[in-house]
């Protein structure tokens, strides 16, 4: 007798619902990202509690360890209610960092408390890792707190949309399903990148204010809940049918020694943590980056920006395809290692050549050249074509370097790792523009324009290119252990 997941209409309905979902939930990851100037302008935010901010939403799965938490809830409440928890754990989160940014909170006994208390957290503060600092805006503060109640939720979604994926598509279109969702998503960020600064810039709302790109983004969250509830209902009635989910073993602590002793392993989660540290902390950045290397405004930026993540949605199913039949898994991760340097050390030396002249006052005198333009566009493009190029590489090679028994827990460790670069290196990043650009800081009046603080972006860029390079590196010794252990790497994934 046929089930429910035979029917190609009510499988790829049920994958509808969990992309969607997180669709919305990768526009709120990044909504406060292309309109960092007004934050900066309108709340006081500079580039340290932007970077302190942005670090936020991993915090609690780097150090209380979340994901773990995340994975047991999955394993033994299965998909329905783990789905249901995530997109309610992400709307409070998302609610929290909405008021901190608005007018509502300004002024209020919650914000004179932010501004005396969370200056020194014991243990944390000795360890140089707190997500607070003496001097941090309030709304800062409690937009970072929601931001990491936030970071619970999306990570905890992240791997249910999977299982849930996989009890749907298994045996039928499994990556073509896998990859359509991680194009949905990434197609998210490129649809924030260029909305959200309309939305917090227009006047139809009174002005610029980021508060109503946030909103919007929470309503995009609510949508989402409500995705995740139609998905119930239809995970729902195919359990009645008897297709219940396959379930990974639970998380050992004794699997950590198998894993670690696996040199392989170890290439393949230190490249993962530099190569992502070196892209999704940027793209906090990013626009920024062309406001002041090109005198864009936020919306500009916004729409050059967004091609990266759409040519990445575009060519990643693609690259998949290629690797699964030719392989060659550790040339791709080499090439885009230093398709990454190159865009980084583009960005940082060559695109503020074809800046506008700049007045004493800060002002840009005139717009950005259309070469600029299309150096910046080419660049961006390269990138996205790198950022489709190790992930294509990088996930299918776990399975080929660690026990199949614990191949669950090696993707938990290379998330838990990669976790670690996503929180310290916007925070590294809004550090180093502060401290390198303290002339540029206290130079700049900011008026009632709203005119960005024009950053010399060329230390973070910098720091971003070594990243690469420590990649390639690694990618260079893990095609040499490839070849001396017999790994695979090199080979299809198909076998004929």
């Amino acid at each position: 007798m046929n089930n429910l997941r035979d029917s190609k209409t009510a499988r790829w309905t049920a994958l509808v619902f969990l992309a969607f979902a997180m669709f919305c939930a990768y526009i709120f990851m990044d909504i406060l990202s292309p309109v960092k100037s007004i934050l900066e302008s309108t709340r006081g935010w500079d580039s340290t509690a932007f970077g302190t901010y942005a670090g936020s939403e991993t915090f609690l799965n780097v150090f209380i360890g979340f994901l773990i938490f995340a994975g047991i809830i999955l394993d033994k409440m299965g998909v329905r209610f783990t789905a249901l928890l995530s997109g309610f754990v992400m709307i409070l989160g998302a609610a929290i960092n909405w008021y901190s940014v608005t007018e509502m909170f300004v002024g209020t006994g919650l914000e004179a408390w932010f501004n005396h208390n969370l200056n020194y957290i014991p243990g944390f503060d000795e360890l140089g890792v707190s997500p607070f600092y003496r001097g941090m805006p309030a709304s800062a503060k409690l937009a970072s707190v929601g931001f990491m109640v936030f970071g619970c939720g999306v990570e905890m979604a992240g791997i249910t949309v999977s299982r849930g994926i996989v009890k749907w598509f298994k045996g039928k279109e499994l990556a073509l399903a896998m990859g359509s969702e991680m194009a949905l998503a990434r197609l998210g960020v490129a649809s924030c990148m260029i909305f959200s600064p309309l939305i917090a810039k227009a006047n139809i709302f009174g002005g610029a204010n980021v508060s109503h790109s946030v909103a919007f983004g929470v309503l995009l969250l609510i949508i989402a809940f409500i995705m995740f509830i139609a998905y119930f209902f239809m995970d729902k009635k195919l359990d009645a049918q008897g297709i219940a989910e396959e379930k990974d073993d639970p998380f050992k602590v004794r699997d950590i020694g198998k894993i670690f002793a696996s040199s392989g392993f170890w290439l393949v989660a230190l490249l993962c943590v530099l190569y992502y540290s070196a892209i999704f902390p940027f793209q906090k950045y990013a626009v920024n980056m062309l406001q002041c290397n090109l005198g864009f405004s936020e919306t500009q930026a916004g729409t050059v920006f967004a091609f990266f993540p759409i040519l990445a949605a575009i060519i990643t199913p693609f690259l998949g395809n290629f690797i699964d039949r030719r392989g060659k898994a550790a040339s791709m991760l080499m090439l885009g290692s230093i398709l990454l340097i190159v865009c980084h050390l583009i960005f940082a030396f060559v695109l503020p050549m074809f800046r506008p002249e700049i007045a004493a006052n800060g002002e840009v005198i005139g717009e950005a050249s259309m070469a600029g333009i299309v150096l910046a566009l080419t660049t961006i493009l390269i990138l996205g074509a790198s950022f489709s190029l190790v992930p294509a590489s990088l996930w299918p090679s776990v399975p080929k370097l660690v026990d199949s028994k614990v191949i669950g827990s090696a993707y938990a460790l290379i998330f838990w790792i990669q976790n670690i670069g996503l929180w310290l290196f916007p925070l590294l990043i809004g550090k180093i523009l502060t401290s390198s650009n303290q002339d540029v800081i206290n130079s700049t009046i900011i008026d009632d324009k709203f005119k960005p603080v024009l950053y010399d972006y060329t230390n973070p860029l910098v720091m971003l290119a070594c990243l690469g390079a420590v990649a390639l590196v690694l990618g260079f010794i893990l095609k040499i252990v490839d070849k001396k252990k017999g790994l695979g790497l090199e080979l299809p994934n198909i076998k004929k």
